[in-house]
C-alpha cells in the first residue's frame, strides 16, 4: 500500500494551481458582476470613474430606490436556499415521483417549476413583505446600497425583449429536440458497428463541423431568399419564404451542431457495454426496445451534457441569427448587440446592460439544476480497470 504523502502534491506545486484557478476565476467573473452590478443603478452611478460610487450607488439611493441590509439579508437566504435544493433535494422529488420511462420528463417539469416558483416568490412576494418590515425595522431597513429594476422593466416590457426571448426560446428548443433526437439514434447505430462505412461517416461530419460558420451560411441563404420559387412546382402559390423564419434557423443550427452531438454521443455509447444490448435481446427485445428501455436510461447524463452544448450553440448564436432571422423574429443576442450599436444616451447604454445581464439567468439556472448529470456525463468513461 502507498504512502499518501508520496503521492501528494508539493505544496509549492498546491499553491502555484490554486493561485492561478483562483485568478482565473476572478477574471472571468469580473465583466459578469460589473455589468450585473451596472445594470441596477442609475446611469449617473452606473457610468461613474470611482469604483466605490458604482457599487454602492450613492444617488440611486438618495432617491429612494436602494437595498437594506434586511433586503440583502433575506433576499440570500432565498437564493442560497434555491440552489442548495436543485442541487441536492430536486433530484430525490424527481425520481421519487416521476414514472420510472419519463424520468426526462420529470426532470423538465421539476426544474420549471423550480425556477417559476423562485421567480414568483423572489420578484413577486418578496418586495411588498420587505418593504412592510424595512418600515419598522428601524436601522435594519435603511437603504445601504443603491438599486433599481427600472431597466430592467423597460427593456423587457417597453423594448419587447421578451419577444426575442420567445424567439430564442424556440430555436434553442428546436436546435436541442432535433439534434438530440437524431444524434442518439445516429449515436448509438455508429457505436455498434464495425463497417468502415462509418468510420469515413464520422470522418465526413468531423471536415463538415469544422468548416466556419459564414460559408455554411452563405450556401443556405441562396436558397431560403428565393425557397418560393424554387418550391411553387411543390406548394404552387403557397410556396413558403424560409428567409427570415426560425424554422429555416433551426435547420441550419441544427446542421452545423449535428456532427458534434454524433461524435460526443457515440463516445458515451462505447463507454456502455454491449452486453446490456445483448441480455435485452435475450430478454424479447427488439433493437429499438433494447435502445430505448435499456440503454437509455444508462446514457441520460451524456445526454444532458451533450443537450446543453446544443442548447449553448442555439442560445449564444449571432452570426447564423442575425444573418437568416428578420428583425421581429431576431434572438436575444442579435438584439443585445443591435441595442448596444444603436442607443446613444447612457440610459440608453444601462437598458442595453441589463439586456445583456437577463440572458445570464436561463444559463445559470440550466447548469445548476443539472450540474449532477453534466459533471457524471463528462466523466463517463474517464476512468476504466
Amino acid at each position: 500500500m502507498s504512502n499518501n504523502n508520496n503521492i501528494r502534491m508539493p505544496l509549492a506545486l498546491r499553491l502555484g494551481s490554486s493561485s492561478f484557478l483562483i485568478f482565473w476565476c476572478l477574471l472571468a467573473a469580473f465583466p459578469i458582476f460589473w455589468i450585473a452590478v451596472m445594470s441596477v443603478k442609475l446611469p449617473i452611478d452606473a457610468f461613474n470613474s470611482n469604483p466605490l460610487y458604482v457599487i454602492l450607488g450613492p444617488t440611486t439611493v438618495s432617491q429612494g430606490k436602494g437595498l437594506s441590509f434586511l433586503d440583502i439579508s433575506i433576499g440570500l437566504a432565498i437564493i442560497v436556499f434555491t440552489i442548495k435544493f436543485s442541487t441536492r433535494r430536486l433530484g430525490t422529488a424527481v425520481k421519487k415521483f416521476s414514472p420510472g420511462n419519463l424520468l426526462w420528463v420529470g426532470w423538465i417539469i421539476g426544474s420549471l417549476t423550480t425556477g417559476l416558483a423562485f421567480i414568483v416568490i423572489f420578484f413577486g412576494f418578496l418586495p411588498p413583505i420587505l418593504e412592510f418590515f424595512n418600515e419598522i425595522s428601524g436601522v435594519l431597513g435603511t437603504d445601504i446600497i443603491g438599486f433599481s429594476a427600472e431597466h430592467y422593466s423597460t427593456v423587457w416590457l417597453e423594448r419587447g425583449f421578451i419577444k426575442n426571448f420567445q424567439n430564442s426560446l424556440l430555436v434553442t428548443t428546436g436546435v436541442v429536440t432535433i439534434s438530440l433526437t437524431f444524434g442518439t439514434l445516429a449515436g448509438y447505430a455508429l457505436s455498434r458497428t464495425g463497417s468502415n462505412f462509418a468510420f469515413w461517416i464520422l470522418i465526413a461530419a468531423l471536415i463538415f463541423r469544422s468548416l466556419p460558420h459564414s460559408v455554411l451560411v452563405a450556401g443556405y441563404l441562396p436558397f431560403f431568399m428565393n425557397s418560393a420559387s424554387i418550391l411553387q412546382p411543390i406548394f404552387g402559390d403557397s410556396a413558403p419564404t424560409l428567409y427570415g423564419m426560425p424554422w429555416a434557423t433551426i435547420a441550419v443550427l441544427v446542421a452545423i451542431n449535428q456532427p458534434f452531438t454524433i461524435w460526443m454521443l457515440r463516445s458515451f455509447f462505447q463507454n456502455i457495454p454491449s452486453d446490456l444490448d445483448e441480455a435485452a435481446r435475450i430478454d424479447g427485445c427488439s433493437h429499438f426496445q433494447a435502445f430505448r428501455r435499456v440503454i437509455m436510461p444508462v446514457m441520460w447524463p451524456g445526454v444532458i451534457t451533450t443537450g446543453l452544448f446544443s442548447f449553448l450553440l442555439g442560445y449564444n448564436d449571432f452570426l447564423v441569427t442575425s444573418l437568416l432571422l428578420e428583425a421581429q423574429n431576431t434572438t436575444m443576442v442579435p438584439a443585445i448587440a443591435t441595442m448596444f450599436n444603436m442607443e446613444t444616451t447612457t440610459t440608453d447604454q444601462v437598458v442595453a446592460v441589463a439586456a445583456a445581464v437577463s440572458i445570464i439567468a436561463p444559463l445559470f439556472f440550466l447548469v445548476m439544476f443539472f450540474q449532477r448529470q453534466i459533471v457524471s456525463g463528462l466523466t463517463i468513461g474517464a476512468v476504466k480497470g
